[in-house]
């Protein structure tokens, strides 16, 4: 039985009418419809419909590696944009100090020079009166004071020493010299028939732990002579001890001793003969070197 052929079927028909118009513009390439270019054609103008393309991962940006060190400077670049007004302007401020501290500091050296020089040729109480009067409040002016002071203490002139002890201790009030000033003042006031005063003075010097054992010891002696002028055995007998407790090896210690022993203690006992002044101004175990003068 003879095969049945496929029914022919016009593809413009099942595709649709409206793509007749573009097949009648193409011509046959085949003969006797063997072979037939059939173009389909929807619309006059058609429009392409592209799907959205999937997003892909790789195909993303990937964010810059910021390396340390360029972080870094650029933290210290913004550091400086915003600072350096202020750090220039620290910076001339800190120059400035250093000159004006340099300025100062070599006036104050010419001026120690020329305050040492004024000292060495002052020759005279008077000149050397008038040298602390110029220069009041500077640490030669105390020193000044007290060598008039001793001066004064050692021609027996014992009320200008005062004047000239009580000029110098403001002035030296925090250097050592102050015990030694406190010395020769209240062997003065002693002296000069101001006894309460002297024996006040000498008293706070011999118990003071901050002042100097050889200012104590030579205090708690001149007491004790004191005493034994007056004929107070008793009195002696006790500024020994005192004495004796701040230093016991001293040379005043020895003195003290010797002066003990030949005052009595009987309450009958006859007035000794009152104690020699000193010739010399009090030691007080401190030696003065003075600038020019030594």
């Amino acid at each position: 039985m003879p095969a049945e052929e496929p029914p022919e079927v016009d593809l413009v028909d099942a595709v649709g009418p409206g793509a007749r118009a573009g097949v009648d513009r193409f011509p046959a390439f085949t003969a006797g419809g063997a072979f037939v270019l059939v173009a389909v054609s929807f619309n006059q103008n058609p429009r392409m419909i592209t799907p959205a393309t999937p997003p892909n991962p790789k195909s993303a940006a990937t964010p810059a590696v910021v390396h340390p060190v360029d972080s870094f400077a650029e933290k210290l670049h913004q550091f400086w944009q915003r600072n350096r007004s202020a750090f220039l302007t620290g910076c001339v401020l800190v120059l400035v100090g250093i000159f004006v501290r340099g300025g100062y500091d070599y006036y104050a050296q010419q001026r120690e020079k020329d305050i040492e020089r004024d000292y060495a040729s002052a020759g005279t109480p008077d000149q050397l009166k008038a040298f602390a009067a110029a220069h009041a409040g500077h640490a030669l002016a105390g020193v000044t004071w007290l060598t008039l002071g001793d001066d004064a203490f050692k021609s027996g002139n014992y009320a200008e020493a005062i004047a000239d002890y009580d000029q110098a201790l403001p002035t030296l009030k925090d250097n050592p010299l102050a015990g030694r000033i406190k010395l020769g003042a209240a062997m003065a006031r002693l002296l000069s028939g101001k006894a309460a005063e002297g024996e006040s003075a000498l008293n706070q010097l011999a118990d003071d732990p901050k002042q100097l054992k050889g200012l104590r010891v030579e205090a708690a002696y001149q007491l004790a002579s004191n005493a034994a002028g007056a004929g107070k055995g008793e009195d002696v007998q006790k500024y020994t001890e005192k004495l004796m407790q701040i230093d016991g090896t001293s040379v005043w210690a020895q003195r003290a001793m010797m002066l003990r022993a030949s005052t009595p203690v009987a309450a009958d006992a006859q007035p000794a003969a009152p104690a020699a002044a000193p010739t010399t101004a009090p030691a007080g175990d401190i030696s003065i070197k003075i600038p020019g003068k030594n």
